[in-house]
């Protein structure tokens, strides 16, 4: 049953094939008709019809193949997007494909009936002889081929089982044939690819000066808020306590107490601040460590399944190290979770963390803060984010970080 299923799924795919490919003459046609008369403005309505189909089409063959779109970012407006399509060499690669895949999608199909129907007639070409003794106007073609010839139609029988096993073994490779067409057609150039990184690469990079303003901003504030205004007020007790110590002792120590009190706070804020810059335990342990530093005042049970035997560079450490923290913070404040897993597996070339959560799911990766933030702080690595979070919970967020030695 299993290989039957097997079979008809073949068939199956090579008819979507030859159905993709159907329409490519029509819309070639189109094509040259629409261009001269472009001027006229027909025409380029034509024309960008004749491209949305193709494209359509091809982003069917895509992913059947699993193959990423190769087509360049479009800007507004009608007449900017016509330009920027037609420049793009992802268009003509996919009329190229377009009028391959008829002749080759639509032979493959044909040529996977007919070896199949020609196995099944020669089989049965004796049964075939002895139910229609005489001329029809529907014979078979073995019939015809062997004139009723009682002798050759027994002849045929294993012809009919060689071309049943070249029927039930061609349409695979017809399958992969069409695949690979799409794959050289329709994947994107190297010139492409490298187009979008650099696009990308942009993008982050721009995400990354923001996110580092904002964070200098942040210290900037932290510092001025609390350790400064603490240093300040500190110095005006110390001098009211210079001035008082001669003539009123007893208010001169209350000040000097008052002073010793708001340094002491100084320097819990200032070590709190350096903390959230760069943990000293990071720095002297190691990642590993650290994450286990970071949740040990956790109020809700964090398991930890960390498989890293090795330092990472600093700045992979600190960016992993801060994605944790946001991602676990996410999740104590917001999930209403009673349990959270962190796993870290190092594969010597990818860094894989996953953070889980048991709460009420929701989470938003594109509105949430923590979790932007958390790409913004890995796309300067060329990490990944990826969340599942579906209503209801678990939510599980997985990030990977280049970690290449």
């Amino acid at each position: 049953m299993q290989r039957l299923r097997s079979r008809v799924g073949e068939l199956g795919s090579l008819a979507v094939g030859a159905a993709l490919g159907l329409p490519a003459p029509a819309l070639l046609a189109l094509a040259v008709i629409a261009v001269p008369t472009s001027v006229l403005g027909v025409g380029v309505v034509l024309l960008a019809g004749v491209i949305w189909a193709s494209r359509r089409l091809a982003a069917v063959q895509r992913r059947r193949a699993a193959i990423p779109s190769p087509y360049r970012p479009l800007p507004a407006g009608f007449t900017a997007q016509l330009r920027t399509v037609l420049r793009d060499p992802a268009t003509a690669r996919d009329a190229a494909w377009l009028a391959c895949q008829f002749v080759v999608g639509v032979g493959s199909l044909l040529v996977s009936v007919t070896l199949w129907l020609a196995a099944l007639q020669c089989l049965t070409a004796p049964a075939l002889r002895a139910a229609l003794p005489e001329r029809t106007s529907f014979d078979p073609l073995v019939l015809e081929l062997v004139g009723r010839s009682g002798p050759w139609t027994w002849i045929l029988v294993p012809v009919g089982a060689a071309l049943l096993v070249i029927a039930d073994r061609v349409p695979r490779y017809l399958v992969r044939g069409q695949l690979g067409l799409a794959a050289v057609l329709l994947r994107p150039t190297s010139a492409a690819r490298l187009a979008a990184r650099v696009d990308r690469l942009t993008i982050d990079r721009t995400a990354t000066v923001d996110a580092s303003a904002t964070e200098l901003r942040r210290i900037e504030r932290d510092l001025h808020d609390g350790a400064q205004a603490r240093l300040v007020a500190m110095a005006l007790n110390l001098g009211v306590a210079e001035d008082l110590i001669d003539e009123n002792p007893a208010v001169a120590k209350a000040m000097l107490t008052e002073a010793r009190t708001g340094a002491s706070a100084a320097l819990t804020e200032l070590r709190d601040l350096v903390r959230g810059i760069h943990p000293p335990v990071l720095a002297d342990r190691g990642l590993a460590d650290a994450v286990r530093a970071l949740v040990l005042p956790s109020p809700i049970p964090v398991e930890l399944d960390l498989t890293l035997e090795r330092r990472l560079s600093a700045p992979v450490e600190s960016a992993a190290y801060f994605a944790i923290a946001e991602a676990v913070t996410n999740a104590i404040k917001h999930a209403d979770a009673t349990r959270i897993r962190v796993t870290l597996l190092d594969d010597g070339a990818l860094l894989h963390v996953t953070v889980h959560d048991d709460g009420r799911g929701g989470a938003d990766s594109i509105n949430g803060t923590g979790l932007l933030g958390i790409q913004r702080r890995l796309s300067a690595f060329d990490g990944t984010v990826e969340v599942t979070s579906p209503p209801g919970g678990p939510t599980d967020v997985r990030m990977e970080l280049p970690c290449v030695s």
